[in-house]
């Protein structure tokens, strides 16, 4: 191997080396961003926390644990660990029974991406 060749290789590690260390920078900002608009947009019905009198959660939690119950997906939106992309932001847009869409001028496709990332963030890796 010539030390131009070892240069060059080098050179092309170091540069995936940070492009890798941006995507993951990236990445963690879009999980952020993506917890913030689930705070505001979805936490008020899909967070933990005790729903109306009479009812042991908010309502979304509460409609997700009698979807769910006897199994262990949990109720609450941001400790799911079976979520993907594009499921998520189906759900957005179009809605499910009780929970209203969310249009683009509401959350936009950016944010909706961000939120995706943020509901992925525990998923286990990709086999």
């Amino acid at each position: 191997m010539t030390k131009a060749y070892l240069a060059a290789a080098a050179a092309a590690c170091c540069a995936a080396g940070v492009a890798l260390t941006q995507d993951r920078a990236e990445h963690a900002a879009a999980i952020e961003r993506g917890r913030e608009i689930y705070a505001y947009w979805c936490a008020p019905c899909h967070g933990p926390g005790v729903g109306l009198p009479g009812f042991d959660a908010l309502p979304g939690t509460h409609q997700l644990a009698l979807k769910y119950r006897g199994s262990d997906i949990p109720a609450v939106l941001d400790e799911r660990t079976d979520l993907v992309p594009a499921f998520i932001k189906t759900i957005v847009r179009q809605g499910v029974s009780f929970m209203p869409q969310f249009r683009k001028t509401e959350i936009s496709d950016e944010e909706l991406d961000a939120l995706a990332a943020y509901l992925t963030r525990n998923n286990p890796p990709p086999r």
